[in-house]
């Protein structure tokens, strides 16, 4: 039936006409049924390379005051603008922090362990979740047989002990990168470091490493496997030790970045920035130049340790810098 112009019209009049004779058809707004939620659900993501399950745990995130020095070499409007452009707010700054477990077949395996139980009470839940939501993700700390350290920063760390002081992981083997365990266990470097922030990490390391595990770890050299299907690789700058790895399964493979890049914005479109907890700028943008030209030319998919959760996407070039595309969710595994 042809519906001409008149008929439409009518239509439209009629209506009006009904609502206007009807006033009592409207709207009545439902009680809720339940408060309004204050916590997000756990958040741990899985995907698999190869035959190895990997699971993203997220240890929470860090935002704060953005400071004129947090990088040191760009002017903060240079920064806020990079933020906006990432349509991020101004004047704050957002770090995430993503552990991984790897499960092998044979072996449960840790990959950093997050700010520890004294930070998720110290930031009142922000971060230092890494146990919680590891817990629900169905993973016994007991059942982990290694933890592999990319370095020792506080936010890799920390987690290794529990809020007592005692080992989290009472039944693995603690790896860590040869080069990063002597520089953080030498006491002329220790002697040497600056008041502040450094002399921080190596107390804080000494505990961590010294009182908490009694040294009882397993250093690992660069270029050989560590664990099954993970291979070391030297990504050296952001401290002298950092360790990044590629992890391989049948014709699966992704690049674990760790630390060489923190947020992607700015520091992937940027790579020329240097973060003030970049020990050796000038080596730790070298070696973001390096690495992600290589991922990009070889289309791997990368693994960020604080890239927005889950952390996981493409690194491709853009201009003079890189953009990080994440990967999509995937409903099953």
């Amino acid at each position: 039936m042809e519906l001409t112009r008149r008929h439409a019209l009518a239509g439209v009049g009629a209506g009006v006409a009904g609502i206007a004779a009807a006033p009592f058809l409207t709207a009545i707004p439902a009680d809720a049924a339940a408060p309004v939620a204050d916590k997000q659900a756990p958040s741990f993501y899985r995907y698999k390379v190869g035959d190895i399950q990997v699971t993203v745990v997220s240890d929470g995130k860090n935002v704060f005051k953005l400071e004129d020095t947090f990088i040191v070499n760009a002017r903060k409007e240079e920064v806020n603008a990079a933020l906006e452009r990432a349509f991020l707010p101004p004047d704050m700054f957002t770090i995430y922090f993503a552990p991984l477990v790897l499960n092998t077949g044979g072996k449960l395996v840790v990959i950093d362990t997050g700010n520890g139980a004294l930070a998720k009470a110290n930031t009142k839940g922000a971060n230092g979740l890494f146990a919680d939501n590891m817990a629900a993700a169905g993973f016994d700390p007991k059942a982990v047989d290694m933890v592999v350290i990319s370095h020792f920063h506080t936010d890799h760390v920390n987690g290794l002990l529990t809020a007592d002081g005692t080992p989290a992981f009472p039944n693995a083997e603690v790896l860590v990168p040869a080069t990063e365990w002597k520089f953080w266990m030498d006491d002329g470097e220790m002697s040497r470091a600056p008041a502040g922030r450094m002399a921080g990490l190596f107390k804080n390391n000494r505990n961590i490493f010294e009182a908490g595990l009694k040294k009882k770890v397993t250093p690992y050299e660069w270029g050989k496997e560590v664990a099954p299907g993970l291979l070391a690789v030297e990504t050296v700058g952001h401290t002298p030790g950092h360790t990044s790895y590629v992890l391989s399964s049948g014709s699966g493979k992704v690049f674990i970045q760790s630390d060489v890049t923190n947020n992607p914005n700015p520091f992937a479109t940027n790579p020329g920035w240097h973060a003030f907890f970049d020990q050796d700028g000038d080596v730790a943008e070298k070696t973001r130049r390096r690495i992600y030209d290589m991922v990009a030319v070889e289309k791997l998919q990368v693994q960020g340790f604080h890239y927005p959760f889950p952390g996981l996407g493409h690194v491709e070039k853009d201009g003079s810098g890189y953009r990080v595309v994440p990967a999509p969710w995937n409903p099953v595994i």
